[in-house]
């Protein structure tokens, strides 16, 4: 696979990365369908063999047993994968998930104690804050960060779901090397806040999940119906009633176009990722689709096909919100 700089701080990693989310769920919701130890286990040894060794996790996934499957995966070739991991989401003493944002100074050391023990590793590649917490100015909560770097305990730092006002805040406290926001053919509201024009200027990179638009983009989906009773998409404005039809028609015109190009949506969507110069981490608990997603890595689109993917959906497209009312109150603080 190719690798790329991920910002300006000297990370280095492959072009595409393997979200791991689905690979245990989260809280009460199945994310993506029943998952499968063994079965996610393989796919990150096979991650691995085709050159993908970065991988995407969070103390939320479970919550704590996504890093903790990830640290039986890795054993014994830690040295092997770049490894990335968040906070920010409280979890309380006896494991679980209260939904509070929490970022203050004690937690942030707290957090990070905790993930380097379920991880099984001395040292976070790269660590991100989740979601801001209101609470706590985001000056404080980035110098407790800073300091895991200069302990050895972080090498790299970034945040997730973040407007350009806290970026620069934060950027000013300690370089940041990426942020992750979801970004996606169906997903592009950062580009319209100028997001992507703050971390260019400032040399941070920009990690997109979710990439496949929630997995609509893969074409699957053909009702709502489809989707598991307790699939947590079902709350999200996307794939629900008439949005849900709506985003059908234009999923109907990329998968002629990769019909023509004899590749699959999923392929077109990642391709179109990369070529923007953002790292996507789709996420996967399969060989089969890991295979499929990697391979998009070798997709090269003329500007000409550029064009015409964006015009299939363009800039300000409504396509339904990323989460529910609640979720979206969290994102770009």
């Amino acid at each position: 696979m190719k690798m790329i700089q991920l910002g300006s701080q000297g990370l280095t990693v492959p072009s595409i990365g393997l979200g791991c989310m689905g690979m245990t769920g989260m809280a009460q919701f199945d994310i993506y369908g029943k998952a499968n130890e063994a079965d996610s286990i393989a796919t990150i040894h096979r991650s691995l063999e085709l050159g993908c060794n970065f991988l995407d996790t969070a103390d939320l996934y479970g919550p704590l047993v996504n890093e903790q499957l990830i640290a039986k995966a890795i054993k014994g070739k830690r040295s092997a994968y770049i490894l990335a991991t968040k906070f920010g989401y409280e979890i309380d003493d006896s494991g679980a998930l209260t939904w509070q944002l929490k970022a203050d100074k004690n937690y942030v050391k707290k957090a990070t104690e905790r993930s380097l023990r379920n991880l099984g590793t001395d040292h976070i590649d790269l660590y991100y804050l989740h979601r801001v917490d209101p609470q706590t100015p985001i000056e404080e909560t980035v110098q407790a960060m800073a300091e895991l770097v200069q302990e050895g305990k972080v090498r790299y730092i970034g945040l997730s779901e973040v407007s350009s006002a806290t970026i620069r805040k934060a950027h000013a406290i300690h370089p940041l090397t990426a942020v992750q926001s979801e970004y996606s053919l169906f997903e592009r509201s950062i580009e319209e806040q100028g997001i992507p024009d703050t971390l260019r200027e400032l040399g941070i990179g920009l990690v997109a999940y979710s990439p496949l638009g929630r997995g609509f983009l893969t074409g699957e989906l053909k009702k709502p119906e489809d989707l598991a009773a307790d699939d947590f998409r079902r709350s999200m404005p996307r794939f629900q009633g008439e949005q849900f039809y709506k985003n059908i028609e234009l999923l109907q015109a990329i998968e002629k176009m990769a019909a023509e190009k004899e590749i699959t949506p999923s392929q077109l969507a990642l391709a179109w990722v990369i070529a923007k110069g953002i790292v996507p981490i789709p996420g996967t608990k399969r060989i089969k689709y890991l295979e499929q997603n990697i391979a998009a890595d070798s997709i090269t689109l003329s500007s000409e096909e550029l064009r015409r993917l964006e015009s299939i959906i363009p800039l300000g497209t409504i396509t339904g919100d990323r989460y529910d009312a609640a979720g979206m109150q969290a994102v770009n603080r």
